[in-house]
């Protein structure tokens, strides 16, 4: 009676480890397969038969063989329990995702338990492997990490030419002014604004005027390193921090940008449309005391470039 009660309890248990829904590995020291659940059997395509006593890093490629070595190593060390989730490593076995056909997972996200497997003796002689299909999971965080960031971008970038808005671009103004303070390497901030704005608006349109600031907005990138800082501070104006750059570097700079404006071809009706800014440079000094009056050293330039005709460069000393 007794014996009948533990064959169809361990058949029973044969069942449940075939038909649950995780996967369920069990090697041995030396990486052979002894276990291959249905689940495994199922994501990967082959069967048990085909796997028992092989080697695991021999049948997937894939897994690197000294990393899970160091895994075994540590389960024996410690007897107890080791983890790997899918932010450290996405997948243990590659396994196409079989999520619905809106999912953007092309690979089954994973989380795998490693559990020590002792003899009578209490001496570990396998490995049990338990892995968790987390493509849901994985995903739905991606997602709203990548929401975060989209969110982060918007609130300090400018809708019409992608530049820093005027609020996160004075943040890094402060950042930079800060981080000069510390190192004491050069910096220099440049202000641009489209000349005779508010005419080219009311003769042409709003749109044509919209088109001229993103046009002066590629010409600052064109001209501008990684490193540099370019924003739209407002309407027609525009600035430019550039990191550890002097003002005879600023002043090269800026006659790039101000030369590419200049350039630029506008079509309004047929017609040509000429574009012309003025610019001010300044570059920190003892004699600037905060990121503010630096902002407005290089407002006083802009002023000085255009009250001498526009078009051109004014650099102001304060």
């Amino acid at each position: 009676m007794s014996t009948s009660i533990e064959l169809k309890d361990i058949h029973w248990l044969i069942d449940m480890v075939q038909n649950i829904d995780v996967g369920l590995v069990i090697i041995d020291l030396d990486m052979n397969v002894k276990v291959w659940n249905g689940f495994m059997e199922n994501h990967s395509g082959l069967l048990t038969s085909h796997v028992v006593d092989r080697k695991l890093v021999d049948l997937f490629g894939d897994i690197p063989s000294d990393w899970l070595q160091q895994k075994i190593n540590s389960v024996c060390l410690l007897k107890n329990k080791a983890f790997t989730t899918w932010e450290q490593r996405p997948y243990l076995f590659k396994f196409k995702s079989y999520r619905p056909i809106t999912s953007s997972a092309e690979f089954m996200y994973q989380n795998v338990t490693f559990l020590p497997l002792t003899d009578i003796v209490g001496k570990v002689t396998q490995i049990c492997m338990i892995i968790y299909d987390v493509t849901d999971v994985a995903i739905n965080r991606q997602a709203f990490e990548e929401a975060n960031r989209k969110l982060e971008h918007l609130s300090h970038t400018d809708t019409l030419t992608q530049l820093n808005n005027q609020g996160y671009w004075r943040e890094c103004c402060q950042q930079e002014y800060k981080r000069h303070t510390r190192t004491q390497q050069p910096s220099s901030l440049i202000m641009l604004d489209i000349d005779h704005f508010k005419q080219v608006n009311d003769t042409y349109g709003h749109p044509f005027g919209d088109e001229v600031i993103r046009e002066v907005a590629n010409c600052l990138r064109k001209n501008m390193r990684e490193t540099d800082i370019a924003g739209r501070y407002g309407g027609e104006e525009f600035t430019l921090i550039l990191v550890d750059t002097d003002l005879k570097s600023a002043q090269l700079v800026a006659e790039r940008v101000r030369e590419s404006i200049e350039s630029s071809e506008f079509q309004y009706q047929g017609k040509e449309v000429k574009i012309t800014a003025s610019i001010g440079i300044a570059h920190i000094t003892g004699n600037i005391p905060d990121y503010q009056t630096w902002i407005k050293t290089a407002d006083l330039g802009l002023y000085i470039a255009k009250d001498s005709g526009r078009n051109q460069i004014g650099i102001s000393e304060h």
